[in-house]
């Protein structure tokens, strides 16, 4: 309902709904990641958050550090190539109304759960477990494959730029040594890009006509008739009204 100074005041079943389902959804990555962490301590895997050997002979601190810094660089050049992507190309900009649904009932807070759940879960399971098991390809290809969430052309066009991001995700880590990287530039991607996606409508307003000014293919028929030139009729001249 319309409030004061023109700001929009929702029903308060609406935020508690909305609360619910993102809720649900930090929830359930909660539970991955935690899953997850089992999963590596049962495997006897010291830890998730490191991968030796690395490409680079980093460790400790150094590790980290370095894995951060690649992180936000990562994280503003997909940010900033979205953007890009979304006003120049087609299968971008139907990717990005496909997704905008989902969106749009989440507040700053749901925003900032998923954001930050979704990366911690998702890079120990993809990163921290699958990487180390099976490869950096194929942990990309399951990871492009886990985002097959939409239905027709723009299912496989999220799967494919998941894939892209889910292979550099993974060679950072492998670089670096250090899953803290990965997960500030996936955290950052999910949080920026999904108030990219909630705010910025690419759908193309409907055109208006005023009086006729702005519409295609020529004037009304009453306007053309008004101008028409005189034509001769077709009667005699004594049986014209």
């Amino acid at each position: 309902m319309p409030g004061r100074a023109g700001f929009r005041i929702e029903p308060k079943h609406g935020i508690l709904s909305a609360m619910f389902r993102w809720g649900r959804a930090s929830i359930a990555y909660a539970l991955i990641a935690v899953g997850a962490l089992a999963l590596g301590h049962g495997f006897d895997r010291s830890s998730l958050l490191s991968y030796q050997p690395s490409w680079l002979p980093l460790s400790g601190i150094e590790a980290h550090t370095f894995s951060l810094v690649l992180g936000g660089a990562f994280a503003a050049l997909v940010v900033l190539g979205t953007r890009v992507l979304v006003e120049n190309v087609g299968w971008a900009r139907n990717l990005h109304r496909d997704l905008r649904p989902m969106t749009l009932r989440l507040d700053a807070a749901g925003v900032l759960a998923i954001a930050v759940l979704s990366a911690v879960a998702e890079e120990l399971v993809f990163r921290g477990l699958l990487l180390p098991w099976v490869g950096l390809w194929p942990q990309a290809l399951v990871f492009g494959l886990a985002h097959a969430q939409l239905s027709g052309p723009s299912r496989w066009v999220w799967v494919a730029w998941a894939s892209v991001v889910g292979l550099a995700l993974g060679a950072m880590f492998v670089l670096t040594g250090s899953l803290l990287g990965p997960m500030l530039a996936h955290g950052l991607i999910n949080g920026l890009n999904l108030l990219y996606l909630k705010s910025h409508d690419t759908t193309p307003a409907p055109r208006h006509s005023l009086g006729g000014l702005f519409r295609g293919g020529g004037p009304s028929a009453p306007e053309a008739e008004a101008h028409a030139p005189d034509r001769p009729s077709p009667l005699p001249a004594g049986r014209r009204a």
